[in-house]
């Protein structure tokens, strides 16, 4: 008899891992060796439990999902991870793709997505999802922002004006205004509303 695909579910909604755990518990070839409810717990059990595949949410307490990835693949470079989430932005995909996720798999997807998803990863493939696969490459294809437009857009976000945003971040208010027409520009909007509704939708920014 071929040995079972071992796995370990990550995710903080109880009733989502349970979901999980009974789905997978009804088939012949997987087994669920571990649940981790946070990003650090995760990284302990996988310690432990070296599973085949891992399916891990990125939004988690403690550690996030694509911090616990790049964790996991820096001790243990085979980790077969598959994202689980309800977030589609094209930023949050880039950024669990980059840590060394192998599938990305939307919380909407059915239960036969999902198994062939966990054998495909198992066999040493990747799983993206068509509609996955196209928003990554709009986000390949655009100019990336920088580590202080990153900072200005963050609090355009949270609703500073440009005099807090100057004093936020000890620059002056010139400088702001110079940072924001960068971040128009990259992200193809025209005003701060736009920047912000946009930042959110792409994933670029998370509202805590």
């Amino acid at each position: 008899m071929a040995e079972l695909i071992q796995i370990m579910v990550v995710d903080d909604h109880h009733i989502v891992r349970q979901g999980l755990v009974a789905l997978i518990g009804t088939l012949s070839d997987m087994k669920v060796v571990a649940e981790a409810a946070d990003g650090a717990e995760a990284v302990e059990l996988y310690r432990k439990h070296r599973p085949a595949v891992t399916l891990m949410d990125l939004r988690l307490p403690n550690m996030n999902g694509v911090d616990a990835i790049t964790k996991i693949r820096q001790e243990f470079s085979d980790a077969r991870i598959i994202v689980l989430t309800t977030f589609d932005g094209d930023e949050d995909i880039y950024r669990a793709l980059q840590a060394g996720a192998k599938g990305y798999l939307l919380k909407g997807m059915n239960a036969d997505e999902l198994t062939d998803a966990i054998r495909t990863v198992h066999a040493g493939k990747s799983r993206i999802p068509a509609v996955v696969a196209e928003r990554l490459a709009e986000r390949m294809g655009g100019p990336s922002l920088t580590g202080r437009e990153l900072d200005v857009l963050k609090r355009i976000v949270g609703g500073r004006s440009n005099k807090e945003i100057a004093s936020d971040l000890f620059i002056s208010e010139a400088t702001v205004k110079t940072h924001i027409n960068s971040i128009l520009s990259k992200l193809g909007v025209s005003d701060r509303t736009q920047a912000a509704t946009t930042a959110l939708q792409r994933g670029i920014v998370h509202l805590d």
